[in-house]
């Protein structure tokens, strides 16, 4: 669109994305996956996308030990804005289900060491239907940086695939702007495969914390492998551009849901660390099995995923349902290995 061109021509965007972030993966918890998009406060108050429900989830990030394992960040997704902006422009969050407002909720998580991240959208709406940034991204980067919010992610429902590679970053110059550092999520490159175009990876790694490249994840282990697979073909090259301050995201961790066995679950945490991925949980903390929350909190599989070196592993071996995969680590010369066996032969409950 021309005036995103104009704009990107007479702001000068040319460096790179340069807010100290992401040094390594990002930890947290995010609602889609679990939550979706439940607004429904009257005949669902404990699981509508509310204050409550995430002042709750901070509570038990704090109570049952995660944050104390990395996991900082709690992150609002889609459908938590009022269905229309004020006045002045400004987006605001639903006054029945956030009635204290997106401030008052980001003091309430700081308070308890952990950091807040919300959901915009490039396009004219979101993917829930709500407003979305199109003309409005600096007004929108200075609102949340007024809230205090310290992670965004930007979806690109409703938006010309072929104006990425402009509004990106010129969201990315309005949030540096702000002189808050906001760990920024992209989903600029998913929206593009999804139309056949080949993304400029340089140019994401440059301007994204973390940038999703792949359709999102669903509660089943074909949706795991699914991603593995993208992830293993490396289409693009993508993963040559993961690192420090920069990570590829092949989507949240389902753990603790329904769709995976307990091995199915060991297989999404090691593997996601050892891409270099960033874990955000989407699982219902309140209910969440035991064994499940001991694999999310398994401290080695962490330290793992937050070696410093930042490197993501290459599949080195793909024969039918057996995969090799290898990671190199910060010690020279060490090295990590991931087995990978998606056959279920003999073992219906692994």
């Amino acid at each position: 669109m021309i005036p995103l061109v104009l704009m990107a021509v007479a702001l000068g965007i040319t460096q790179a994305l340069d807010n100290g972030l992401a040094r390594t993966p990002p930890m947290g918890w995010l609602s889609w996956e679990r939550f979706r998009c439940n607004v429904d406060c009257e005949k669902d108050p404990e699981n509508c996308i509310s204050e409550r429900l995430f002042k709750k989830m901070a509570d038990l990030m704090v109570s049952e030990g995660y944050r104390d394992a990395g996991y900082t960040y709690l992150c609002i997704d889609d459908c938590w804005a009022a269905m229309e902006r004020e006045p002045n422009g400004s987006l605001v969050a639903d006054p029945k289900r956030f009635p204290s407002g997106i401030r008052a909720l980001a003091d309430y998580v700081h308070a308890k060491g952990l950091k807040l991240g919300i959901y915009g959208d490039f396009g004219r709406k979101t993917c829930g239907g709500y407003p979305g940034s199109e003309f409005y991204l600096q007004q929108d980067a200075e609102t949340f940086a007024s809230w205090q919010v310290d992670l965004l992610k930007l979806d690109g429902c409703q938006s010309e695939p072929t104006d990425d590679d402009i509004g990106y970053p010129v969201m990315e110059f309005y949030l540096n702007r702000t002189g808050r550092p906001i760990l920024f999520s992209c989903s600029w490159p998913v929206y593009q495969m999804e139309h056949n175009m080949t993304t400029n990876y340089t140019s994401v790694a440059h301007t994204c914390n973390t940038w999703r490249n792949y359709e999102d994840i669903q509660d089943s282990f074909d949706s795991v492998l699914d991603i593995l697979d993208f992830w293993g073909n490396n289409s693009g090259d993508f993963l040559n551009l993961t690192g420090p301050g920069s990570f590829s995201d092949p989507d949240m961790l389902i753990i603790g849901n329904f769709g995976l066995s307990p091995g199915q679950e060991r297989i999404q945490m090691g593997m996601w660390a050892l891409l270099a991925a960033p874990l955000y949980m989407s699982v219902d903390l309140r209910s969440i099995r035991r064994e499940s929350k001991e694999l999310l909190q398994n401290k080695r599989v962490i330290a793992l995923n937050n070696d410093k070196l930042g490197y993501p592993a290459r599949r080195v071996l793909h024969a039918g349902r057996f995969q090799v995969w290898r990671k190199m680590l910060s010690t020279p010369g060490a090295y990590a290995l991931g087995v990978v066996n998606s056959s279920d032969e003999g073992c219906p409950t692994c």
